[in-house]
């Protein structure tokens, strides 16, 4: 009776599946983390080149501004990749314990993510060709 009553079980429990869990949501965090660092050292590139200007004063003047809105956009985007995967470790982490994971769609996450660096990084790359 004990072995027709685990074949009715939904899965087991397998411990396996929760570390990838938490490790696929530890690199969604370094990835948010990363993306804050890499914002922060954008958005600080126009002030390092506006005193670059201020040794150098014959250097043509441009205005620097759009790499404050662009590292400002990734910093934004870190903070959404971090609480982005924290709502989703917490919902597989729920299906997990209901035995209802069902791994066959793709990472809207990621999908997103990679979606949102290709245009910041075609936005960058037309205002440095521009500027």
């Amino acid at each position: 009776m004990s072995e027709t009553a685990s074949a009715q079980a939904p899965k087991d429990r397998n411990v396996a599946d929760y570390l990838a869990a938490e490790r696929t949501f530890l690199a969604w965090i370094r990835t948010g983390l990363a993306l804050m660092g890499f914002g922060f050292v954008v958005a600080r590139f126009g002030l390092f080149l506006q005193q670059i200007r201020m040794v150098e004063p014959g250097l043509q003047a441009h205005s620097y501004g759009l790499s404050i809105w662009f590292g400002t956009a990734l910093i934004a985007g870190g903070v959404f990749v971090d609480v982005f995967a924290s709502w989703h470790h917490m919902k597989l982490v729920r299906e997990l314990n209901r035995g209802e994971t069902d791994f066959t769609r793709p990472s809207r996450g990621a999908i997103a993510l990679a979606v949102f660096l290709a245009l910041v990084g075609i936005a960058m790359a037309v205002y440095l060709i521009s500027v």
